[in-house]
C-alpha cells in the first residue's frame, strides 16, 4: 500500500513539473529574451508559486499557526486554479499557433510579390543594344540572351514573426486563463445565489403543504473563507424566510480553535422550526466531535444518525461515511429503522452515494451536497465518475434526491461552471 502511494505521489509530482515546464516555456521562454528582467521575474514565479501551493496544502494539515495558513492559502490555492486554466488556454493556443503563422507568412509573401508602380516618375531602365533582339551585326547567327532559370530561394523564417506569434498566443491564453479565474473568484466571494425547487412528497399531509427547507452545504470555512462569508450565507438564508434550515455537511476546513469565531454568525439563523446540522467528510478531518458540540452551542441541532418529527414529516440525518474511520459512520437502522413508513420523510446526508440506503429504508427525499457540482470545469466530469448525481434533482425509484452545489469552495476559492448556491426546497402535499 505504501509503495502504491509513493508511486502515485511521484506520478503526480512529475505531471505537475511537466505542466509547469510547459506553461513556463509558452508564457516566458518563448516570449522573452534571455537575461531580460521579464524572463528572470517569470522564471522566479514559476518556482515560487508551486512552492506556495505545496505550502498551502501542507500547512493546513500540519498544525502550522493559522495566520501562516492564511498567508499561504491565497496565492497557493489561486495559483492551482490559474495553472489549470492557463494550461487549457495554451493547449487551445497550440491549434491557433500554426494558423496564425501561416496567415502572417502569406501576407508577407503577398506584399513582396506586389508589382512596382513605375508610372509616377520612376526612371526608365536602358536596355543595352547587344541584348536587343534583331539581326546579327557580325554576319553570324543571332543569339538571344539565356533565360533566367534559377529557382527562387525558399522563404526564411522570420524571427520577429515567430516572436509576434508566441506573444500573441501567450498573451491571449494568459488573458483567458487569468480572466476565468478572476470571474470564478468573484463568484465565490460574492456569496451564493438562491435557488428554489418544489418537491412532491408522498405521505406529506395537507397541513404541511408549502413547507420550506432552506438547504445549504459545503460552506468550507477555512483560511480563505471566514466570518464575512458566513455572514453572507446567513443573510441569504434568512432572506428566504424558511420554515427550517438544513446545513448538510462540510461546514469547515479547520479546528474549532481556529475557525470558531468564523462560524459564530450561524447563531443568527432564523427559522420557525429550527436549524439542523449533519457532518460532512471535512468535519472528520477537522475534529468532528468538537464541531458538533460547537454548532450545538450556536443553536443548531446536530442529527447524528437520529430522527425528529416535524410538522407532519420525519426529518432524519446520518453521519458522513468518512466517520467510519472513527466508528462514527452512517447508521440508517438507527436513524430510520423503526419509523412509520407511511409518514413522509426527508433525509439529510452529506454524500449522495448513500442514496441506495435511502431507497432501502423508504426515504421520500434525500438532501445532499459534497460534489460542489464539480467546482472547476471540467471537474464535473470527474465528479460524475464518483457520484450518482453531481448537481440538481433526480429520482431513484420512489426516493428523490437533490444535490446542492454548495455555498463555498474547497482549495481554490474559485468556481467555474458550477456557481455556488443555497436552495429553498418547498414540499408539496399530494393531497393539496
Amino acid at each position: 500500500m505504501v509503495v502504491v502511494f509513493v508511486l502515485v505521489a511521484v506520478a503526480v509530482l512529475a505531471l505537475l513539473a511537466g505542466v509547469h515546464r510547459y506553461v513556463w516555456r509558452r508564457l516566458i521562454g518563448d516570449t522573452t529574451a534571455k537575461g531580460s528582467l521579464a524572463r528572470r521575474v517569470g522564471t522566479a514565479a514559476a518556482f515560487v508559486l508551486p512552492l506556495l501551493t505545496v505550502g498551502a496544502f501542507v500547512s493546513s494539515r500540519s498544525g502550522v499557526p493559522f495566520p501562516v495558513q492564511q498567508v499561504l492559502a491565497w496565492p497557493g490555492y489561486l495559483w492551482l486554479a490559474a495553472l489549470l486554466y492557463l494550461t487549457l488556454a495554451l493547449l487551445v493556443g497550440e491549434a491557433v499557433r500554426p494558423l496564425l503563422r501561416r496567415f502572417l507568412a502569406r501576407r508577407a509573401a503577398t506584399r513582396q510579390a506586389a508589382p512596382v508602380d513605375v508610372s509616377a516618375g520612376a526612371p526608365a531602365v536602358q536596355v543595352p543594344a547587344a541584348a536587343e533582339p534583331g539581326p546579327a551585326t557580325d554576319g553570324g547567327t543571332r543569339t538571344d540572351p539565356a533565360p533566367d532559370t534559377e529557382a527562387p530561394a525558399p522563404p526564411v523564417a522570420d524571427p520577429s514573426r515567430r516572436l509576434f506569434v508566441a506573444r500573441a498566443v501567450g498573451g491571449a491564453a494568459a488573458l483567458a486563463g487569468l480572466g476565468t479565474v478572476g470571474l470564478g473568484t468573484y463568484g465565490v466571494l460574492r456569496g451564493p445565489r438562491t435557488k428554489r425547487i418544489t418537491v412532491r412528497l408522498a405521505g406529506l399531509p395537507r397541513s404541511a403543504h408549502g413547507f420550506r427547507i432552506a438547504m445549504v452545504s459545503d460552506i468550507h470555512l477555512g483560511p480563505i473563507l471566514g466570518r464575512a462569508h458566513t455572514r453572507r450565507v446567513v443573510d441569504a438564508i434568512n432572506a428566504t424566510n424558511p420554515d427550517l434550515v438544513a446545513v448538510v455537511g462540510d461546514l469547515v476546513d479547520g479546528s474549532v480553535a481556529d475557525l470558531g469565531p468564523a462560524a459564530e454568525p450561524l447563531a443568527g439563523l432564523e427559522a420557525r422550526h429550527g436549524s439542523y446540522f449533519v457532518t460532512g467528510n471535512h468535519e472528520y478531518f477537522s475534529g468532528a466531535a468538537e464541531w458538533v458540540d460547537h454548532v450545538r452551542e450556536l443553536g443548531l441541532h446536530p442529527l447524528e444518525n437520529a430522527r425528529v418529527e416535524i410538522a407532519g414529516f420525519d426529518l432524519a440525518g446520518v453521519n458522513d461515511v468518512a466517520g467510519e474511520s472513527e466508528g462514527q459512520g452512517p447508521d440508517f437502522a438507527r436513524a430510520l429503522g423503526d419509523r412509520d413508513r407511511g409518514r413522509a420523510s426527508v433525509l439529510l446526508a452529506h454524500q449522495p452515494v448513500v442514496i441506495d440506503d435511502a431507497v432501502e429504508y423508504g426515504v421520500g427525499l434525500q438532501l445532499s451536497g459534497h460534489t460542489h457540482g464539480g467546482q472547476l470545469w471540467p471537474g464535473n466530469l470527474v465528479a460524475e465518475l464518483a457520484n450518482p448525481t453531481v448537481a440538481g434533482y433526480e429520482r431513484y425509484g420512489d426516493t428523490q434526491l437533490y444535490v446542492s452545489r454548495g455555498a463555498g469552495a474547497w482549495g481554490p476559492p474559485v468556481r467555474v461552471g458550477a456557481p455556488s448556491d443555497i436552495t429553498v426546497v418547498e414540499l408539496a402535499s399530494p393531497q393539496a
